[in-house]
């Protein structure tokens, strides 16, 4: 049998969740709740689009340039964002991971960055999926088995989808105070500012609205969080059901884009159908900034984690 273009497929299901890993990436490939989506799939025999569901790491997002100087020196990563001149979204995404432990409603995943021109570290990567009652719960961790000091960040990227419709359609609660303010051609950023004054206050969400046509494609911070120190985001249709994303305080950042397309007319069928809503430990080019960047000591790990339920 010809093996998928996705890679192994880890099929998990507890109670009314199911769910399936594919290998490349780490990737979540669908994540269902009684029969309905609650994020946005793809096919196993599919070259996965738009980083849908993948395992981010060493650093989620944007490198400007692709260039960092990290212990007085300059590197230089790939630019996986030609576009944008930037480097997209780390080195895992494209690994093939294997089984490191698998049962009916679990499974954890293995891989290894190999130490590389513009990043010279060996970093061992476990990514983990859960499914009880309660929803996915997932997480990334990090280990440093190289010999020197290794910048890192981590996140998923899981597109959430609420229900019938496009995002358009849909209700957001996203309890953050401040929103980073990016480039429009880079994306790269520009300040923080708080949620009700950037773009007039279009990106505040901090109670439940509709999105509408409203575009987003911006990390969010300041994020207000229960007695466990979870924050959490809901995607909702009209009826009130959908969709929610939870993290721990490891990620004091989210990604969050409405998905839309260079060409929306051409692109109907990707245009908006899926919410993304990342956790990220650190904002876009935090190599650059060092803001809330990990460095990573020989030997030492790092781990995040979030949960996706239905409502």
């Amino acid at each position: 049998m010809t093996r998928p273009l996705s890679g192994t497929q880890y099929e998990l299901h507890f109670g009314d969740y199911r769910a399936t890993v594919a290998s490349i990436g780490a990737t979540l490939r669908s994540l269902t709740f009684r029969g309905r989506d609650l994020v946005v799939p793809f096919g196993a025999d599919e070259v996965r689009p738009a980083y849908r569901g993948a395992a981010l790491a060493p650093w989620p997002n944007r490198i400007a340039g692709g260039a960092y100087t990290f212990g007085g020196e300059l590197f230089q990563v790939p630019l996986t964002e030609p576009e944008r001149g930037n480097a997209l979204h780390g080195l895992a995404s494209w690994l093939d991971f294997g089984a490191i432990e698998q049962t009916p409603s679990r499974v954890t995943l293995g891989a290894t960055i190999v130490a590389q021109p513009g990043y010279p570290h060996r970093i061992d990567v476990e990514v983990a999926y859960e499914l009880t009652d309660t929803g996915l719960h997932s997480s990334i961790t990090g280990v440093n088995t190289g010999a020197d000091s290794a910048p890192w960040g981590t996140g998923p990227h899981p597109y959430l989808v609420a229900g019938p419709g496009h995002v358009d359609d849909w209700s957001l609660l996203l309890p953050a105070d401040e929103v980073l303010e990016v480039t429009p051609d880079t994306l790269l950023p520009v300040r923080v500012s708080p949620v009700d004054v950037a773009n007039d206050g279009a990106w505040d969400f901090r109670e439940t609205r509709a999105i509408g046509d409203v575009f987003i494609d911006h990390a969010f911070t300041s994020l207000s969080r229960d007695a466990s120190g979870h924050a959490s985001v809901e995607v909702r249709t009209a009826s009130g059901a959908g969709v929610a994303i939870s993290w721990d305080s490891a990620c004091p950042w989210v990604q969050v884009h409405t998905a839309d397309r260079p060409d929306p007319v051409a692109e109907a069928a990707l245009h908006r159908i899926g919410l993304a809503v990342e956790p990220m430990t650190c904002p876009p080019d935090a190599f650059n900034s060092g803001t809330d960047l990990v460095v990573l000591a020989p030997g030492a790990s790092h781990t995040a984690g979030w949960t996706i339920a239905a409502l």
